[in-house]
């Protein structure tokens, strides 16, 4: 029965939550790793960066001017097999305000508690938050941050970002390299989120070269998905870009 269910998975996608839900021009799921391996000053790290982008002007700029000018934005917190947790539901951003009031609700959202290492759970846990949503849009995006590899969750990483691809749902990824670390499969990191975690139209991962480049990079990658706009597969920036 568990393996029929989750096969089942994007089905429940094609049943609208509302009938009457409000349109917006994109549905994004920020995908945070919280982690073992991700240390408090790393998580304070983390949650700035998204904030910090959140409220920037250009960003702001780029949610709000799509046809419907809204975009809806939630916050899930990854790490322990089923153990994904949303630490800010949907928001609407309009306007500089309403980016801000989205800012500050993520700062102040008490971590969750997580182990390792469950991308696989995490998207699939996304994939329920998107079809629970009250809006309604044609480009849907899971935005997944991470230092580490998929490594023990009940649903294999790449098995999930397949069913949210089957759902019309587009699963980015930002990397935060670590050279100690490799994927299952034995590829390296990079290797690992291009080859079983990022998937559909136009999806890619963007590399953090190093803690210092993190908050750049999530600035480059936001800015990038929410304008939808084309760039390379794989794309590296360094503290110094």
């Amino acid at each position: 029965m568990r393996r029929r269910s989750l096969t089942a998975l994007p089905l429940a996608l094609l049943v609208p939550r509302a009938a009457q839900a409000a349109a917006v021009d994109l549905l994004l799921v920020l995908c945070m790793d919280a982690s073992g391996s991700i240390d408090q000053s790393e998580f304070e790290l983390q949650r700035r960066g998204y904030a910090d982008a959140i409220a920037d002007p250009r960003i702001i700029d780029a949610m709000t001017d799509g046809e419907h000018r809204a975009t809806a934005i939630a916050v899930v917190e990854w790490g322990s097999p089923m153990g994904a947790a949303t630490v800010v539901p949907w928001m609407l951003v309009r306007d500089r305000t309403s980016a801000e009031a989205l800012a500050k609700a993520l700062i102040d959202a008490p971590r969750s508690h997580q182990t390792y290492n469950a991308i696989g759970d995490a998207i699939e846990h996304s994939i329920r938050v998107i079809a629970a949503a009250p809006h309604q849009a044609t480009r849907r995006v899971i935005d997944v941050s991470g230092d580490g590899p998929d490594m023990r969750g009940r649903r294999p990483a790449h098995e999930a970002r397949d069913a949210a691809v089957a759902g019309a749902i587009t699963i980015n990824a930002l990397v935060i390299v670590d050279e100690s670390m490799s994927g299952p499969r034995g590829q390296g990191l990079i290797g690992h989120y291009e080859r079983d975690v990022i998937g559909g139209p136009g999806a890619f991962v963007m590399v953090a070269d190093g803690r210092r480049a993190f908050a750049q990079s999530i600035r480059a990658k936001l800015l990038r998905e929410v304008a939808g706009l084309n760039g390379p597969r794989v794309e590296i920036r360094t503290a110094s870009r």
